[in-house]
């Protein structure tokens, strides 16, 4: 989907699909007629008086075009019910070779079998990620999510973006990502994230009614490319949205502002620089999630820190409606669904969650360090 495509737009593995159906209607219809001409061929023989064998027998040479010969006394009108055969039963036989040959010459065969290991393949898939655009920034996205091993399926209605995407090696739906039916076959019902990355606003807003629709617990993310939008993407129910143009501009500004931090964030994966920083001072940044009928639910944060007994800090919570709070306030309650992200010394934060997680089935999981902003 680019900034030509339209919600209309055709869809290349449905027309694929079509194809086939039409080169399979084909060879059906001309079976159906070839068979139709063998009964009443055989049926005409057999009033004319010949037994069952020599009518079936004449019907193939006939047909086939061995021609063996006459096997029976032959009246001027049986001749001319032969003559029908023939030019029937060589119609029917030529017509299923074409589609035969249509199906051959197209590739439909290879194509039909390559959909349905696609469509087996994406059937298999949980928790992963959908790709509503492979244009630029889709493009980035999916290699991102392949470098990430974040299994992920692209939506596209362009056949030259999804021939790319598919000789990248990438699961892929040809379609248009507004609609039900293709949101479906891309396993939006199992699906954990859903980012739209269309040029046009108005497609995202669609996008993200459709998608919210269909899997009401579903993280979509939106793209915007005017601020005005913004709000109209959160009420159609997107969880975050982003502006490549404030995103680009804001970058530019770190660049005149703090040119040898970004340096510095740069040289050699800045980040995992600054990962294997903290871990030289045996300080590291997890996330420990505030689980189902853990006892921390309803504790505030400085109680949490006191449990930990100075083995980390708490320096940003992500609350369960999405929001996140850098640096926040000692007295906040911790509600059921919400995330702690905490700096300590290494060991210390896996032995504090997996002693609350024993008895009260508290959630602990890794993440690398990232900068959070308001």
């Amino acid at each position: 989907m680019g900034a030509s495509s339209s919600v209309g737009s055709a869809d290349f593995w449905v027309d694929g699909g079509d194809r086939m159906q039409s080169s399979l209607k084909r060879m059906v219809i001309g079976g159906g007629f070839l068979g139709g001409t063998l009964v009443v061929a055989v049926a005409g023989y057999r009033l004319a008086g010949w037994n069952w064998l020599d009518s079936i027998y004449m019907v193939v040479i006939t047909v086939f075009g061995v021609g063996f010969g006459e096997i029976g006394p032959m009246t001027p009108p049986l001749r001319v019910f032969t003559m029908m055969v023939i030019i029937s039963g060589c119609t029917s036989v030529a017509y299923i070779l074409g589609g035969f040959l249509q199906m051959i010459t197209e590739g439909e065969i290879k194509r039909a079998l390559g959909v349905r290991r696609m469509k087996r393949e994406i059937d298999l898939l949980k928790d992963h990620v959908i790709i509503c655009g492979y244009g630029r920034i889709g493009q980035i996205l999916a290699h991102q999510m392949e470098a990430a091993r974040q299994p992920f399926v692209v939506i596209d209605n362009d056949d030259h973006r999804i021939a790319q995407a598919e000789g990248n090696g990438f699961l892929v739906q040809m379609g248009n990502a507004a609609d039900e039916d293709i949101l479906e076959a891309a396993g939006i019902m199992r699906a954990r994230h859903l980012a739209t990355v269309l040029p046009d606003d108005a497609i995202n807003v669609f996008i993200t009614l459709t998608a919210r629709g269909l899997n009401p617990d579903l993280i979509i993310l939106a793209r915007g490319e005017y601020l005005s939008t913004e709000k109209k993407l959160l009420q159609a129910g997107a969880d975050r949205v982003v502006s490549p143009a404030a995103i680009g501009a804001l970058r530019m500004s770190h660049m005149i502002t703090h040119p040898a931090t970004l340096d510095f964030l740069e040289q050699d994966d800045g980040r995992n620089s600054l990962n294997e920083l903290l871990a030289q001072i045996d300080v590291q940044v997890e996330e420990l999630a505030i689980s189902l009928g853990s006892n921390l639910a309803g504790a505030t944060i400085g109680s949490v820190q006191v449990r930990g007994k100075g083995t980390f800090i708490v320096v940003a919570l992500r609350k369960a409606i999405g929001s996140t709070i850098i640096n926040p306030d000692q007295e906040a309650f911790l509600e059921e669904g919400d995330t702690l992200i905490v700096m300590g010394h290494l060991g210390d934060i896996p032995k504090f969650a997996r002693h609350h997680a024993a008895k009260r089935q508290m959630q602990y999981r890794g993440t690398k360090f990232t900068r959070h902003q308001k």
